[in-house]
C-alpha cells in the first residue's frame, strides 16, 4: 500500500465506519512515511496526542510533528479557526515533500463549512501553503456525515481506501479515479500488529471468507393436497357448461320480475304458544324497563 503514498497523490482518503475504525491503519501509514525518512505533521482533533502516539517505536514518535487541537478545541481560534490551524500545520515545515495526517476530516466538517474545508485541502494539494509537495491523509468517518460531503471530498481525492474486515482481518478497498477512464480498484487484506506495522495477506483467509450454504432441496408444494389445482379436458367442459348461481340469464330473469299466480294470495299466519304473552303497548317486546 506504500504506492499510495508517492509524490503525485494530493489527498488520500481513509474512510472508516462504526463497524470498522480506521485510526490504526491511519498510524499505520504514518509510521511508513515516517520509516521513509520524510517528514510527517499530524493535526489530532480527535484524541490525544498521547493517545495517537501510544504503540508506535520511538523513531517514528521522534520524526512527527504534532499539532495538538483535542486539548484546546477554541485556542484554534487563533490561528483563524480549524481551518487555519489546518494550514498551520505547514508553516514550519521543512521544504521538502510533506505528508500531512488529519485526525480527522470528520472533526473539520463539523467545526467549518464543507464548501471551505474543500477550498483548503485544494489549496494544500496544489502548494500554496507549501513549498514542497503536499500529501493529505484524511480520516472520515463516512456514517457520520451525508451523501452532499462525502461525495465533495470524494471529488477532491486521488485515493480512497475503505476500511473494513472481518473476525480480526482487516481489509482495505482501495479506489483510484482516473480522469476520463475507468478507476482502479484494488483489495488489500492484512492485518496491524501491536507496532502498527502492516502484515499484508496474499489473499484471504478461509476463515474470513464467506461460507456458501448448501442449496436447498426443492420441496413440492402440490405433493400434500386433498385437491387438484389442474383440470382435466373432461372436469374443463363440465365446468363451462354449469350455470354459475349469480349468473342471471333471461329466463331466470323473467321468472323473477313475473309474479307467480301464488303470490298474490300469499297470507302469513301467526299462532301463538301457550307461553307466548302478548302486550299491547310493546308488540315487540323490546322494553326492558
Amino acid at each position: 500500500m506504500l504506492q499510495l503514498l508517492g509524490s503525485r497523490y494530493d489527498l488520500v482518503l481513509v474512510r472508516d465506519s462504526v463497524d470498522w475504525e480506521g485510526r490504526s491503519l491511519l498510524k499505520a501509514l504514518v509510521r511508513e512515511v515516517a520509516l521513509k525518512g520524510e517528514q510527517v505533521q499530524v493535526l489530532g482533533c480527535e484524541v490525544s496526542e498521547e493517545a495517537f502516539r501510544e504503540g508506535l517505536d520511538s523513531d517514528t514518535n521522534r520524526r512527527l510533528v504534532y499539532h495538538d487541537v483535542f486539548r484546546d478545541p477554541q485556542g484554534c481560534a487563533g490561528n483563524g479557526g480549524p481551518l487555519g490551524s489546518l494550514r498551520a500545520c505547514l508553516r514550519g515545515a521543512d521544504p521538502g515533500p510533506c505528508t500531512l495526517a488529519v485526525d480527522s476530516l470528520s472533526w473539520l466538517l463539523l467545526h467549518a463549512p464543507c464548501s471551505a474545508l474543500c477550498q483548503a485541502l485544494r489549496a494544500l494539494g496544489h502548494g500554496r501553503a507549501h513549498p514542497g509537495r503536499v500529501r493529505v491523509l484524511g480520516l472520515l468517518h463516512e456514517d457520520v456525515h451525508g451523501p452532499g460531503p462525502l461525495g465533495a471530498l470524494r471529488s477532491l481525492a486521488q485515493v480512497e481506501v475503505t476500511v473494513a474486515g472481518s473476525l480480526g482481518r482487516t481489509t482495505a478497498h482501495v479506489l483510484h479515479p482516473k480522469p476520463r477512464h475507468r478507476p482502479i480498484e484494488q483489495t488489500y487484506w492484512f492485518s496491524i500488529q501491536p507496532d502498527f506495522s502492516l502484515q499484508f495477506q496474499k489473499e484471504p483467509p478461509l476463515e474470513a471468507q464467506p461460507q456458501r450454504t448448501p442449496p436447498t432441496p426443492t420441496v413440492d408444494a402440490m405433493a400434500d393436497l386433498t385437491f387438484n389445482l389442474h383440470l382435466s379436458k373432461k372436469e374443463r367442459e363440465a365446468r363451462d357448461t354449469l350455470a354459475l348461481p349469480f349468473h342471471f340469464s333471461s329466463e331466470k330473469q323473467q321468472s323473477l320480475l313475473r309474479p307467480s299466480p301464488a303470490s298474490s294470495t300469499s297470507q302469513i299466519f301467526y299462532e301463538p304458544d301457550a307461553d307466548d304473552y302478548l302486550d299491547e303497548e310493546d308488540p315487540d317486546n323490546d322494553l326492558d324497563i
